[in-house]
């Protein structure tokens, strides 16, 4: 979700994970911007967000896996991509404000969501602004405290700079696509303030009722303290095999993985978000 600096660090090292196909996408206005969309694959919507200076490229082969059983709207944000920028901070209230739009534009009028770190976010926000618009949500390197990152973390924010990452070699790589080439410092100025954007979202994570997977890392941005907790306030986190359902809400921790980790393992991410969001769960004994 954040954690732009450690998306810096993986498209540097790894550059674009491209997918094999490349759907011909198409643009829509949103919110006073001209947001670029992929359409691929047949089957019920199913919304894919992409993390902080990604883009549908940079998501790599988890889309068109997702597309063998969904019909999948990759979407790029705001400054993000081919998506033009505007006048307007990048928040994830925006954000998920921004996905509520396009999904209206497009005619979805409810669909299944899988975000990716920012992406996760803002499905997160989503899902609690427009829970009429998600059905479920896979969220993968996701937080709903600032208080839940790792220390490391927490200390490195205060020390982000506009300089730190216009020089990186990425930052080259997002002339190919963007809808202006020289916008790149302001896009990163308007993603530091977004990781120092206050976020305290325990309260409407408790009510929510949309059913919700949690993906994270074990070594991921998070500590695995406050993802465990934001499954016990989605309702999991109890004993099975009592007589008594399953929660509809998930958890799911990746071994030997970092947050930019997460991502580059599409065939795992599919094993786990295919199921859930086709309700499949594994038989237990009493079954």
């Amino acid at each position: 979700m954040f954690r732009t600096a450690l998306i810096a660090v993986a498209l540097i090292i790894a550059g674009p994970a491209l997918a094999d196909s490349q759907p011909v996408g198409e643009r829509v206005e949103v919110n006073g911007m001209k947001m670029y969309y992929e359409v691929s694959g047949e089957g019920e919507p199913l919304i894919v967000l992409h993390g902080a200076y990604m883009n549908i490229p940079s998501m790599g082969a988890i889309i068109p896996k997702l597309a063998e059983t969904n019909k999948v709207y990759a979407l790029e944000f705001q400054g993000h991509g081919r998506t033009t920028d505007i006048d307007r901070p990048i928040t994830y209230a925006n954000l998920a404000d921004d996905v509520a739009a396009f999904m209206d534009a497009v005619g979805v009028k409810k669909a299944d969501v899988f975000g990716y770190s920012m992406g996760a976010a803002a499905g997160l926000q989503l899902a609690i602004r427009h829970p009429d618009k998600v059905n479920k949500l896979a969220a993968a390197s996701v937080g709903y405290d600032a208080e839940g990152w790792q220390p490391e973390f927490k200390a490195f924010i205060p020390q982000m700079t506009v300089e730190m990452f216009v020089g990186m070699p990425f930052a080259e790589d997002y002339r190919k696509l963007a809808a202006d080439p020289d916008g790149f410092p302001a896009l990163v100025a308007k993603l530091i303030a977004l990781e120092k954007e206050p976020m305290a979202w325990e309260k409407d994570v408790k009510a929510m009722k949309t059913p919700v997977l949690l993906i994270a890392g074990d070594a991921d941005v998070a500590t695995l303290e406050h993802s465990v907790a934001m499954f016990r306030l989605l309702g999991g986190g109890g004993m099975g095999d009592m007589g008594k359902p399953l929660p509809a809400s998930r958890l799911a921790i990746l071994p030997a993985t970092s947050h930019t980790a997460v991502i580059n393992q599409p065939e795992m991410l599919e094993a786990l978000v295919v199921p859930f969001f086709k309700g499949e769960t594994p038989k237990g004994m009493f079954q």
